[in-house]
């Protein structure tokens, strides 16, 4: 819990100070540190253990990525299908490579779903992570599990970014139309009561756009904030996405490489908050912060608390 406490110090020092806020909603109260998929350097991704993993680190923002199941059910998972690098099928053997997107969540009920491992493969790339047998979660779950993380542990309230997995190739085959999509995900957001510390990104513009209509309809008196996800940004770039999306979302969530000081000038200018993912290397983590990130997203959360913790005993 200390990394939590040191983020707030981080208001007083100047470092990553919020862009401008909708007056119904809530942002992180300072700097925000989130949990690429939970922890995924640490934990299986998207699953229970990396979301508890990440709070008991101390992050704001517990990150993940959802896709829609045959039974309507909202899904956390990076993928529309089993990953053959970490899943394996109900009976124990890996799910093959050369037929994955066979394993189309949105063409299996739930209860299917969850008979598939996602946790006990070690994922390549991450030899931190310790496996353990898990499952793909539904949304509802994660925000119950977290929710009730935080009554317990008396912390500081849990924030939540949500990418809704959607490609316009993919509609009516891995997801259905961006609009019922977004409603699925907005259901379990406000029957949750999260909404305001929640925040919908995603690529696909269709589902923000979609996100904006069906947010106004609702008189809650708190809204889910909105993120755009890029890969290519520059100050000119920045300038056509907003136009191609219709309107100025709460975040701008480029990848980190393309993070500069003209783009984050650009971006906070316009009131939007700079949240750059995904964010591994310590240095790279010292430089972003250091040049006026709003956040960061990362697969190693602790490695990112440890970060955040030095620099606000150096200043």
């Amino acid at each position: 819990m200390i990394p939590t406490v040191l983020l707030s110090l981080l208001v007083t020092i100047g470092i990553g100070m919020p862009a401008t806020t909708p007056p119904d909603s809530t942002v992180p109260p300072a700097f925000d540190l989130q949990g690429h998929r939970g922890a995924r350097g640490l934990a299986p991704e998207n699953t229970l253990p990396a979301f508890r993993r990440a709070l008991r680190i101390g992050v704001t923002t517990l990150e993940m990525d959802v896709v829609i199941s045959a039974d309507g059910q909202v899904v956390v998972s990076h993928e529309p299908w089993m990953n053959p690098d970490i899943c394996a099928l109900p009976a124990g053997d890996p799910v093959p490579e050369d037929n994955a997107r066979e394993h189309n969540l949105y063409q299996m009920p739930y209860a299917d779903i969850r008979q598939y491992d996602c946790g006990q493969r070690q994922h390549p790339d991450f030899p931190r992570q310790t496996s353990r047998p898990a499952a793909k979660p539904r949304l509802r779950n994660v925000i119950e599990r977290a929710e009730a993380y935080g009554t317990d542990h008396d912390r500081s309230p849990i924030f939540y970014n949500i990418e809704i997995k959607a490609r316009p190739e993919w509609d009516g085959t891995f997801h259905p139309a961006p609009e019922t999509f977004t409603r699925r995900v907005l259901n379990v957001i406000h029957e949750h009561g999260v909404a305001g510390r929640t925040t919908i990104q995603s690529f696909d513009e269709r589902a923000l756009r979609a996100t904006r209509r069906l947010r106004g309809n609702r008189n809650t008196g708190t809204t889910v904030q909105l993120a755009l996800l890029v890969t290519d940004a520059t100050p000119d770039a920045l300038r056509q996405q907003l136009d191609a999306l219709g309107f100025v979302p709460s975040v701008y969530s480029p990848a980190h490489s393309v993070v500069d000081e003209a783009l984050l000038r650009a971006a906070h200018d316009r009131g939007l908050r700079v949240v750059p993912w995904t964010v591994n290397e310590r240095d790279t983590m010292r430089q972003l912060i250091r040049l006026g990130v709003d956040g960061l997203i990362t697969d190693y959360p602790d490695v990112g608390a440890n970060v955040v913790e030095a620099l606000a005993a150096s200043d």
